[in-house]
């Protein structure tokens, strides 16, 4: 057992109050005791929209190819690494906490498919899992098809972004990058039966779907601005003779395949974020091209599954934002009379997804802002809901490949109950654990105290907070806290396991995640208050979500870490520009900060996509309200609390520079003495370092950062 959790296991046998760490804080170096930070020089740009005109001294940050730009990142790590070396031991400490906390050799619950059971598997020591199968039996001898580790070796990242076999099992076909960017994927293809790698292989795809034929395959691939925008169809063997089935030329769609359950069809879904549209291709005939199942309308999103008596149709509009879901006749359905509404629409009810079996259909709903799952019975009709035990919890379909199957399998966890899959009888409703997430050394749930509380928004919206923290310890506004959140996009930032932040936990720490307005949480109207012009809403919601913390005693100012990434990279700007008394430190992870600069320039990924989350600032109403919030352009002269901005050099999501740019503007502004540290990983993208054990060290990183900054204990 690693020496600090059988340390905690020892102090917890004397009374839980002794593991709370001492409530005093040591004194904080300030940045007089550190050497001076790298200076980004400032080469001004003046730009002038709608009459308004903005100068922007580090546009010239953006160019990577720029030895200079290389040499100031390169700064900045070293600066970073300086000013945190004190912190080392502790960094060490908290990255074999942490490395503790993960089963090293581990297994995945086998699915069976196709007469095989796949699975994926860890071994000790390495960072990427192993990609497996058995025939027929889990008796029999293993055969590995894909491993992770040996596809890494030699590089700095590595990402398998998605796996499929043919229809007879012979081949795998396969997606990955070595750069670390979720975008611009190399498609391979192995023959299972000698281990050999085909000559086929196509660069710089988003996504693929195999055929039933065993030798076709349906890619989409990107255009300059890294959009999914196109689809081919490649057959094996055919080198240089990909057909074009279809380009999505509306720059506010992306393009994305797969193919139905049933194996009928190959789906083609195009879509913005308000809008979208269904193509069918028969697997029975490749070289058919893509029908429109119903064509698009404005402001109408919607999706199909497929059975062989029905289709079943998932529909959103305005009137119906949490969807509603119709039963359709296989032929004659383009009239609308033919439709039959199985699952109403219900305003506090939102629907997240569907899936389909012979006899049965599964709907995922979030009410209340927690998950359910619910099983439809396709002859009778008679619906019955997965219970759950806890007041604050995740849990997701996981759904099976056979499309017979009369199981299902979901994922459970909770703030302090580690991740467990579950079997699920459709005909029984006799639910089987199949595995929990082993935590070695030892976890118990039951020395966590987990709850959901309700802070009060300027416009009296109630915001949902979830906070997990040790039963016994003392609301006495002396605790240290971490607060995360998003609040973008309808994604909901749901309460899972995070087995890393019990490291801050079991150091007396209270853990929260703000549910705030721009995710889903509530509903899709939660969504709708949080985006456009009312996105300031999100940082309302968040700065709410603190002071409630701060008067109910969870915390104080002076202890209060908030951490986001991307979208909620965003958010730690925009809260820090709005209240920077209210956080003693912050972690903007990958931020999305320079809103305007880049929302005007429709050359870089993601741009054109989301001016229906942000606003097109072509648009004069747009650019004002984007100006209000954009952390970047909103900088001034005032205090600002300890923050470390990280970024990725490969980033297709949040270029490098916005970060880079924040930091560097911030240094000439703020006129306090806290630490500003910039933390860029040099050889990956979004998602920081890919290997399970590198990411870990980077997790570590901010950890003490956070704990030192605040004062708090680093034993």
């Amino acid at each position: 057992m690693e020496r600090f959790l059988l340390t905690a296991y020892l102090c917890c046998l004397m009374g839980l109050s002794a593991c709370h760490s001492p409530k005093e804080l040591h004194t904080v170096p300030d940045q007089d005791a550190y050497p001076k930070p790298p200076v980004a020089p400032r080469k001004p740009q003046t730009f002038t929209e709608h009459g308004y005109q903005r100068t922007d001294d580090y546009f010239w940050l953006k160019d990577k190819k720029n030895p200079e730009v290389l040499a100031y990142l390169k700064a900045e790590n070293t600066y970073a690494d300086t000013v945190l070396a004190h912190t080392k031991p502790f960094q060490e400490k908290l990255f074999a906490e942490m490395k503790g906390r993960i089963k090293e050799d581990d297994q995945s619950v086998p699915v069976f498919s196709n007469g095989y059971y796949y699975y994926t598997r860890t071994e000790t020591g390495k960072q990427y899992a192993i990609q497996c199968r058995k025939k027929g039996s889990l008796s029999e001898k293993e055969e590995i098809i894909l491993d992770g580790n040996k596809l890494a070796e030699g590089h700095d990242a590595f990402i398998l972004a998605g796996t499929s076999t043919s229809e007879d099992q012979n081949l795998l076909a396969y997606q990955s990058n070595n750069t670390g960017s979720y975008a611009e994927f190399d498609l391979k293809v192995k023959d299972l039966r000698t281990g050999q790698l085909l000559p086929d292989v196509i660069e710089g795809i988003s996504g693929f779907a195999w055929g039933t034929d065993n030798k076709t395959l349906y890619y989409v691939t990107y255009d300059k601005a890294l959009r999914p925008y196109r689809l081919y169809r490649h057959t094996l063997g055919e080198k240089g003779k990909d057909v074009l089935l279809f380009e999505e030329k509306d720059p506010l769609f992306t393009l994305n395949v797969g193919r139905s359950k049933s194996k009928e069809f190959i789906i083609v879904y195009t879509g913005s974020f308000t809008t979208s549209e269904v193509m069918l291709i028969p697997t029975a005939n490749p070289a058919g091209k893509p029908e429109v199942f119903l064509p698009r309308q404005k402001d109408v999103t919607y999706g199909v599954d497929v059975h062989p008596d029905h289709f079943f149709l998932t529909y959103k509009d305005k009137q119906n934002l949490n969807q509603k879901i119709y039963e359709l006749p296989r032929t004659g359905y383009q009239d609308r009379k033919t439709w039959k509404e199985i699952v109403p629409h219900n305003p506090k009810v939102k629907i997240e997804d569907t899936e389909v079996y012979q006899q049965y259909l599964v709907i995922e709903v979030r009410n209340e802002g927690l998950m359910q799952i619910r099983v439809r019975n396709l002859q009778s009709g008679e619906t019955k809901t997965v219970e759950f035990p806890e007041p604050v919890y995740t849990a997701f379909s996981m759904g099976l490949p056979d499309f017979k199957s009369t199981k299902i399998r979901y994922g459970y966890t909770s703030l302090n109950r580690p991740m467990s899959t579950f079997e699920y009888n459709m005909e029984t409703g006799e639910t089987v654990k199949l595995k929990e997430t082993e935590v070695p050394g030892g976890f118990d749930p039951e020395k966590y105290e987990v709850k959901r509380l309700w802070a009060t928004a300027p416009d009296g919206v109630k915001v949902p907070i979830a906070a997990v923290y040790q039963k016994g310890l003392e609301l006495d506004g002396k605790n240290p806290l971490l607060m995360t959140g998003y609040g973008s996009y309808g994604i909901s930032s749901d309460a899972y396991f995070d087995r890393n932040a019990f490291s801050l936990i079991d150091r007396g720490f209270v853990y929260a995640i703000a549910q705030i307005r721009g995710g889903s949480d509530l509903g899709e109207q939660w969504y709708e208050d949080g985006k456009l012009q009312k996105k300031i809403n999100s940082f309302t919601d968040f700065i709410a979500c603190a002071e409630y913390l701060v008067k109910e005693k969870y915390t104080a100012s002076d202890r209060l870490a908030i951490m986001g990434g991307s979208a909620g990279g965003l958010l730690m700007g925009a809260v820090t520009n709005m209240r920077p008394d209210l956080f003693k430190v912050v972690i903007a992870e990958v931020p999305f900060v320079d809103v305007i600069n880049t929302m005007l320039d429709t050359s870089l990924p993601l741009t054109t996509q989301e001016y229906e989350q942000w606003g097109n600032p072509n648009v004069k109403a747009d650019y004002d309200y984007i100006r209000k919030y954009s952390p970047y352009d909103n900088i001034k002269a005032q205090a600002y609390p300890n923050i470390l901005a990280t970024g990725g050099l490969n980033d297709s999501q949040v270029g490098f520079h916005e970060p880079a740019k924040y930091v560097a503007k911030l240094r000439t502004l703020k006129t306090d003495k806290n630490l500003l540290l910039l933390k860029i990983n040099m050889g990956s993208g979004h998602g920081g370092a890919t290997g399970r054990f590198d990411y870990l060290k980077e997790v570590a990183f901010q950890y003490a950062f956070i704990c030192d900054r605040i004062g708090w204990t680093t034993e």
